[in-house]
């Protein structure tokens, strides 16, 4: 209770000359980028220098999960602050995301960030890959941002995916497709054109309070940055991470530039572990992996004046965690009676003295399948697994044998979590007759639209 009261009088004290006493919010969501990907976590690779710049400036979140290893249940945990499971978005109709054209999306009824951001009278944007239904009632402005433009999937779902037939990939603003996404020059424009959005839309609501959400496409695959950035880079991973610093840097200088610095609060995280030619370590595992290295994301969070600058925070805090905190924070609305699993996490981030993370569990899921769960520095998975996480991040050593009762301890809270969640799970959203935005190359007609999933073996 005092942590709370701290932060309440924090807040209020440090939101003096913010917009009407609340801070503007920017979330910047990258694609697969692995925990030891950029400098503030480690990497001798690759040069990031805006996010080394935000980091000291601010503070690194060092036990940040995300909810999912892979990209859709990821982001309906982000936007909904709940595990995939309950809303339906554990995976896609008919595999582990969502693909072109798929009758399932992010259930309208659901209320998202966006949604609780505008009913603090804030102006909501998203620039970037979507990935939570590309059907009319799932788009980002039916889900409560006033603008849109990006991707309404993962950037790899166009002609070249052979394993699939897919259409080209389209750039929409709003709902409507303005541009293809053809080869791999137009693939490697893709930071850049939401990079520019997202600031075009700063300086044109910093009279008001905003939202902007920034889900890059970038660094998944198939990979490639704009030429100034590939000619110094050993390979595509290492110039897309270090695009992804630029435009982190473009950001953070349109907030100077407009005097918006102290007025708003930064958080960049991933949406999952690296993939391949990405680095995870310490973590063992990455993508996909239910190990700490699918769902442990590099995070930074920066609001210079108000976060204390060059410090880190161990404390375990998820992505779903944002929703109640940000509401928190600006006098956002919650709905009434609807079971979210994110706690608030403003004591934290603001480095209250004697602040704890406010999970007592936190549940590690591939798709709708349970895989383990982290309960202080125990990991313990389904199949008996143990590791003491503050001695051994890596997960190399199953200690099991030598703690049976926290091993049976932790299967319990597994079961327990395992029967509350079926009894109070939400359904997915349903399109009837969907079908892509665009069609496929080379065919004609209605058939030209069908989704991509039933196509599959065809």
């Amino acid at each position: 209770m005092k942590a709370i009261l701290a932060f309440l009088v924090v807040t209020v004290a440090s939101c003096a000359g913010v917009v009407n006493g609340r801070p503007n919010v920017v979330v910047i969501f990258i694609d697969d980028m692995g925990y030891g990907d950029i400098g503030p976590f480690g990497s001798k690779l690759n040069e990031t220098p805006h996010l080394d710049r935000m980091a000291k400036e601010g503070r690194k979140l060092t036990s940040f999960y995300v909810a999912a290893p892979v990209c859709t249940p990821s982001r309906a945990a982000l936007m909904t602050g709940c595990y995939p499971r309950r809303v339906g978005l554990a995976k896609g109709s008919g595999h582990i995301v969502l693909f072109p054209g798929d009758p399932h999306g992010l259930q309208p009824d659901e209320w998202t960030m966006a949604e609780m951001f505008k009913s603090a009278g804030y102006a909501t944007g998203c620039f970037g890959k979507w990935h939570l239904g590309d059907q009319p009632q799932f788009l980002p402005t039916a889900q409560g941002f006033d603008s849109y433009y990006g991707i309404p999937y993962s950037n790899d779902m166009w002609p070249g995916l052979k394993r699939w037939q897919c259409p080209d990939l389209p750039v929409m603003r709003d709902t409507k497709v303005i541009s293809l996404v053809r080869d791999m020059n137009d693939q490697a424009d893709l930071c850049r054109q939401f990079t520019e959005e997202a600031v075009k839309f700063i300086r044109a609501n910093k009279e008001k309070p905003f939202f902007v959400y920034l889900p890059h496409a970038f660094v998944h695959g198939p990979r490639a940055a704009r030429p100034e950035f590939m000619k110094n880079a050993k390979d595509a991973t290492e110039a897309q991470i270090e695009e992804v610093d630029w435009s982190v840097g473009e950001i953070l200088d349109a907030l100077r530039e407009e005097k918006l610095a102290e007025k708003t609060l930064v958080l960049f995280t991933s949406d999952n572990g690296g993939a391949r030619g990405c680095v995870n370590l310490p973590l063992r595992g990455g993508k996909g992996s239910a190990f700490e290295g699918g769902m442990r994301e590099p995070t930074v969070v920066w609001w210079p004046g108000t976060i204390p600058a060059g410090t880190t925070c161990d404390e375990v805090m998820t992505a779903m965690d944002l929703l109640p905190t940000f509401a928190k924070m600006v006098g956002g609305t919650l709905k009434e009676g609807r079971t979210i699993d994110g706690k608030e996490i403003g004591p934290l981030l603001l480095d209250v003295e004697g602040a704890k993370t406010p999970h007592e569990s936190f549940f590690y899921h591939q798709a709708d399948n349970l895989r383990a769960v982290r309960s202080g520095k125990w990991k313990c998975f389904r199949k008996g697994e143990l590791y003491d996480l503050s001695k051994d991040i890596g997960e190399k050593k199953n200690i099991a044998a030598q703690h049976p009762e926290v091993v049976a301890r932790l299967q319990k809270v597994m079961d327990t979590f395992d029967e509350e969640m079926v009894r109070n799970s939400r359904p997915v959203g349903v399109a009837k007759n969907s079908r892509t935005l665009v069609p496929r190359p080379g065919v004609e007609g209605e058939e030209a639209y069908r989704p991509t999933l039933s196509l599959k073996g065809r």
